[in-house]
């Protein structure tokens, strides 16, 4: 699997090249769909009544209550990759966020007859399910996981556009030091959105709180993190 912070790097230049927040938020709002891992903003998750791919993960998730394997196993297929990139920022290490990838989906499967919709997406539950994994992890080792550079694999790059180069000294442990010494709730709406593609909505969702609180909590994370570019690149 691979944890691309393409889309991390690009709200970086937003921030950088929009000083007044009115302007940065547009901005986010307008430039790309997380979708594709790629800064967006203002979107709700899709109705299931006019999206085909939210209705089909709805009757997945129905599925899946009701016993069906198989649709539980096509939703690991669509859920995972997320998962895994959200989990894999946290911790630093590929085997650990491999464990505890496994781990989220088997509490998922088992806990998944207690999975109601009320305000709630599937994708957000089992993130959910993830952070506390990783809290678990962290208070009973009590350690940080150090890593260098090299360890959080980039992927094949498309050619940079030139909003990215002006980030492309910036190394992966940079950015992953900075997004780690963000206030929690600032740390994992960065996760949600940049590194593991979620939408507003879902993110809501995961954290418990309005799209609104949302989006001004992602412009003050975009914020707190372009403070941590080093000064020369700024």
């Amino acid at each position: 699997m691979i944890v691309s912070t393409s889309a991390l790097r690009v709200a970086l230049t937003l921030a950088l090249d929009y000083p007044d927040d009115r302007s940065l938020a547009i901005a986010l709002a307008t430039t790309h769909s997380p979708a594709t891992l790629t800064p967006g903003g203002g979107q709700s998750s899709p109705d299931p009544e006019l999206d085909p791919e939210a209705s089909r993960l709805r009757a997945l998730v129905e599925l899946a209550r009701d016993g069906d394997a198989e649709a539980f196993g096509q939703l690991y297929d669509h859920y995972v990759s997320g998962v895994f990139r959200f989990i894999y920022y946290r911790v630093g290490s590929r085997q650990l966020a491999e464990d505890l990838t496994s781990e989220t989906f088997v509490r998922g499967l088992k806990a998944i007859q207690r999975f109601t919709w009320q305000g709630k997406d599937f994708g957000a539950w089992l993130t959910t399910i993830a952070r506390n994994l990783i809290a678990d992890h962290f208070k009973s080792s009590r350690s940080r996981l150090e890593i260098v550079s090299d360890d959080i694999p980039e992927g094949r790059v498309p050619a940079r556009s030139t909003e990215e180069d002006v980030l492309a000294l910036i190394s992966n442990e940079l950015l992953f030091d900075a997004v780690n010494s963000l206030p929690p709730e600032q740390r994992d709406c960065i996760l949600m959105r940049f590194i593991q593609g979620m939408s507003i909505a879902e993110t809501a969702a995961a954290l418990k709180r309005s799209e609104g609180a949302i989006k001004q909590l992602q412009l003050r994370a975009v914020r707190s993190l372009a403070k941590r570019v080093p000064s020369d690149l700024r």
